[in-house]
């Protein structure tokens, strides 16, 4: 195929040039190739292309019939692979599908990738939110987050964080309760719960050591982390939230921090993105402005 594209490209540069030696300057080729190639393309179509003259050569009737058809395929084969120039829009447009735990997902995301989105026209950022590993492949994802364990080896993957839990609550509600110095001390308090989407039912707290606490009786039940912040927020029982939803509210003292000690390792967090190749350019600059943020130490803002 590729012999027969260029052959026609060949006979289509010599159909615009005076003879074939003209032909083979703009080709940047010997005149022999040009006239070998021109040949060959004659005993495949089974017609002569040029009349050859001592002046020069001229198109037949087949020839004049071919050269336009000829243009036409030569131009749609390159085209598929035309770049060009304006701020590098072929390399990087088209979709990158990212998926995101709600806590990085709903702000952060899309203000760290606002620059390289508006660097980069006809990029565009296809952004899911969700708790679970995505199915990378029924889903065409490109680039995911994910809290907890290292995606598998169908994925390259780089660990950039790790994410503290953290038992907190408001100040009104730990007056009220007073300061819980135990696990078991929690049990007995109202907690809000973070619903586990492929059971239905709420995920255990975790603590250190490997420690498990089922949330039996919550006071708060949702599936969003947003929301069961905002219920921590307004006192309606003690929570376990990341960090990055935490923290904020730890700052200003409208929320505290209680049982540190019992606290679990911290949650490693990793970027990855499916193991195709080749990678496209557009993947691959959001894929690693991703990895730079969080290696430079960028935090998700509230």
């Amino acid at each position: 195929m590729s012999n027969r594209l260029e052959a026609l490209r060949v006979f289509c540069t010599a159909a615009d040039a005076p003879n074939f030696r003209d032909a083979a300057i703009r080709l940047s080729v010997s005149p022999q190739v040009v006239t070998r190639s021109v040949r060959e393309l004659e005993e495949e179509l089974g017609e002569p292309l040029f009349h050859r003259s001592t002046r020069g050569v001229q198109l037949t009737d087949f020839g004049r019939a071919l050269v336009e058809r000829a243009r036409m395929a030569v131009g749609g084969v390159d085209a598929l692979f035309h770049r060009t120039d304006r701020r590098a829009l072929s390399q990087h447009a088209g979709t990158v599908r990212v998926t995101v735990p709600n806590v990085f997902g709903r702000r952060w995301i899309p203000q760290l990738l606002a620059p390289v989105l508006t660097a980069h026209p006809g990029l565009l950022l296809d952004l899911r939110l969700s708790e679970q590993m995505a199915d990378a492949v029924d889903q065409h994802i490109d680039i995911g987050v994910r809290v907890g364990s290292q995606p598998d080896s169908r994925f390259v993957a780089r660990t950039v964080e790790r994410m503290a839990l953290l038992v907190v609550a408001s100040p009104a509600l730990v007056a009220r309760t007073g300061v819980p110095r135990s696990v078991e001390d929690l049990q007995r308090l109202p907690l809000t719960a973070l619903i586990d989407p492929r059971t239905g039912r709420p995920w255990h707290w975790a603590f250190r050591r490997k420690r498990q606490m089922p949330v039996s009786a919550p006071a708060f039940v949702t599936d969003d982390t947003d929301a069961e912040c905002s219920a921590v927020l307004a006192g309606l029982g003690f929570g376990q939230l990341v960090a990055p939803l935490a923290e904020p509210w730890l700052q200003t003292g409208q929320l505290v921090s209680v049982l540190d000690a019992e606290a679990p390792e911290p949650w490693p967090v990793h970027v990855w993105r499916a193991q195709r190749s080749p990678v496209p350019a557009r993947v691959r600059l959001v894929y690693d402005t991703l990895v730079r943020a969080w290696a430079g130490g960028a935090k998700p803002t509230r």
